[in-house]
Order: structure tokens, then sequence, then C-alpha cells
């Protein structure tokens, strides 16, 4: 028996959600938006019964199991957290903090009988899925070097929110950078030990956001990770990453793996692979074609492992009979919270890089930091 869907946000990814959600057999009995008129509007347009712009609303409904959380990052962790709390499953998307991701991972912990995800669906790309069982089975040999390059529009919205400030999860490190190290983790079965970037705001002001307020998410990032191994070790893999989004009119997403014996290539939703002494590259996995609806906000790797995700959660609450209860198989290789934590550690490691120009070792926090921790050490100085 499939679980009653509680979602909230009214951005482009929860327009894209729930029509995928209904097409696999979940009900979506409730919706919560910013404002009533935003959950209302919405809500009539995709059929859903209930909405709300209280928070309570959706996560005490009777009918919803399951709460997929689709909110600016600063908001995240507090519903997470919450609705865990209550015994709801949870898929959520990245929270804007390490110390916001370490609650949630606590939470996670002390509910492991509940489901607690986080929505990187280019874990679930099929064209992913595929290079990664390769990688395994030895196609490029040792894993020595990976390249990343997205290339696209304005990650800004139309008007001046969360998306133009750095302190709220805003800017293509945030939002698209974190995706991709957690790729990269995924693919490699290595997390990164250090790390250097570099972050640019090239658009502070435009036509909507003009006056008093300025742009201070990044919208050009390039990093490199220093991936398994230790100190300075030789060994391990190398990865550089480069995400640039004042690119209007484009879109490019390509992660290549390169190894002692070939490298294998993502090219969107396409793979190829080409081995060393070879001619040239083959094709290895082919678009089937998306037969969804076209949405512009949302790059189609992004769209296409959004709908394979839907389908993991099927297969798991598929498999029993309560509708809270699921089964870890379909979606064993999903993003953790605990994955959640070491993304936005290499994120603000690589914020810190940013501003040092040296390289910074990743360090994942194992307890929440004390918020009087400064105001604690005065004190000390001052009875001293």
């Amino acid at each position: 028996m499939l679980p009653g869907v509680g979602v909230f946000g009214t951005g482009s990814t929860a327009r894209v959600l729930v029509p995928l959600l209904k097409a696999e057999g979940f009900e979506v009995h409730a919706l919560w938006g910013r404002s009533e008129e935003e959950a209302c509007c919405l809500a009539k347009e995709l059929g859903i019964p209930f909405h709300t712009s209280r928070s309570d609303d959706v996560l005490l409904h009777q009918d919803v199991d399951l709460v997929c959380i689709y909110i600016p990052p600063s908001m995240t962790r507090q519903i997470a957290v919450k609705a865990l709390g209550i015994g709801k499953n949870v898929v959520c998307e990245k929270a804007a903090t390490a110390v916001d991701s370490f609650k949630m991972v606590t939470a996670a912990r002390y509910y492991p009988q509940l489901l607690s995800m986080m929505g990187n669906t280019l874990r679930f790309l099929p064209a992913f899925v595929a290079m990664r069982q390769l990688l395994v089975e030895g196609y490029v040999g040792e894993m020595q070097v990976c390249d990343v390059r997205v290339y696209g529009p304005s990650l800004l919205d139309q008007s001046y929110g969360w998306t133009c400030e750095e302190l709220m999860g805003g800017g293509g490190l945030h939002t698209v950078g974190s995706t991709i190290i957690d790729l990269l983790s995924y693919l490699t079965g290595a997390r990164a030990h250090r790390v250097h970037g570099l972050l640019r705001t090239f658009v502070q002001q435009n036509g909507l956001i003009r006056g008093i307020r300025r742009v201070t998410s990044d919208d050009f990032c390039f990093f490199q990770m220093l991936m398994g191994g230790t100190g300075s070790s030789s060994s391990g893999v190398c990865c550089t990453v480069t995400l640039n989004f004042n690119m209007p009119g484009s879109f490019v997403h390509e992660v290549m793996v390169v190894g002692s014996t070939g490298r294998l290539v993502a090219r969107g939703t396409e793979l190829y692979g080409q081995r060393n002494g070879s001619k040239g590259e083959e094709l290895l996995l082919g678009d089937s074609g998306w037969v969804g609806p076209e949405v512009k906000e949302m790059p189609l790797p992004h769209l296409r492992g959004l709908s394979s995700m839907v389908k993991a959660l099927r297969q798991s609450f598929q498999a029993h009979e309560e509708r809270r209860s699921w089964a870890r198989g379909p979606v064993a290789t999903a993003t953790t919270f605990e994955d959640g934590l070491y993304v936005q550690t290499v994120v603000e490691a690589v914020k810190r890089s940013s501003c040092s120009g040296e390289w910074e070792c990743v360090e994942i926090m194992s307890q929440e930091p004390d918020p009087n921790h400064n105001l604690c050490e005065a004190l000390q100085r001052n009875k001293n």
C-alpha cells in the first residue's frame, strides 16, 4: 500500500513532482505554500484537495505518511526534523548550513524506522546508474580524474528572494554544486578530504534587482577536490568542477571519469565510453526519450532523475502492506541525511577556500557546536 503524500513547496520542482507521484499511484492529499494564495493556486491547478500556509496542517494531516519538502534551504531543517518527530517519512532538499544538516542527521538516527532521504535525483538517472556499475566492473581501470562542467542560464528568481542570498542557500555552488559533490561521491565510492575553490558573483544587479539590493549568491564557481587517499598521498581521485550560470539559452551537463584503462562520459542523459587504444567513443546508453512534460526551469537530467526516484519510492513502499513501512532495496543508493551533512561540509569548505585562497580540509562535525561558544570563552577570559 502506498502512503498518502504531503508536499511542501510551490516552485518548479513541486509542480513537476506532483504529476509524477500521481502517475505512479501515490495520492497527494495536502500542499503547503508560503502564502494561502500560492498554495490555493497550485492546489487547484494540480487537483490537490487540501492546501494551507500552516506547516502543522500538513504534518498532522491524518492521510499524510510521506512528506516531500522542496522549499527554501533555510526552512528545510525545521520541517524535516518536525516531520520525523511526528512519525512521517521524509524526502527533502538540502539544508542551508552544516549545523542544520547535523540536526537532520540526529533526527534521522533517532527514528531509523522512518525513511529519511535527500532528493538528489542524479543518483537515480539511468546514465549515472550505468556509469557507477561500469566503474565498479573496472571499465576505466583505476580511477584517476573526474571532470565536471555545468553551464546554464541564471539561477535567480524573477524577484529578490533566497536565490539571491548566499547566506540563505542561494548560488550555483549550493544549488547545483551540492548535487555534483554528492554524485561524485556516489560514482567513486570516496569522499573529499581537501578542497580548493573560487566563487564569483558577476551579476550583482539586474533589471528586476536593483537600488539598495545586491545579489550575494555566486553565479560562477570553480573548485577542486582530492577524494579518497589521505594527506599528501598520491593515491585517490582528483576532481575538478566548473559551474557557470551566465549562459542564457544554453545548458551543458557533462561528467567525465578518466582511469588507467579508459574513460566514461555522461553528457546530459546519455553515457559514452572509450577504452585506451580504441579509435573512438561508443554510445553505451542512449536517451530513450522523455515522454513527460517539458519544464523550462528544470534541466532534463534532473527531470529524468526525479521521475526515476519517484518510481524507486513506489517500489520501496509497495513492498509492504502497512502505509508507513518501506523496503530499503529500491532506495538503497539514495542520498542519506549523513550524505547531506558531508555535502554541506564540502560546500562550506569550498566557500572558506574562496575567501582564504588556500586548500581547506573537509572535517565533518561529530557534535553540534555550542551556540554560546564565543560567549563562554569571553566569560572564561574575564574570570581569569
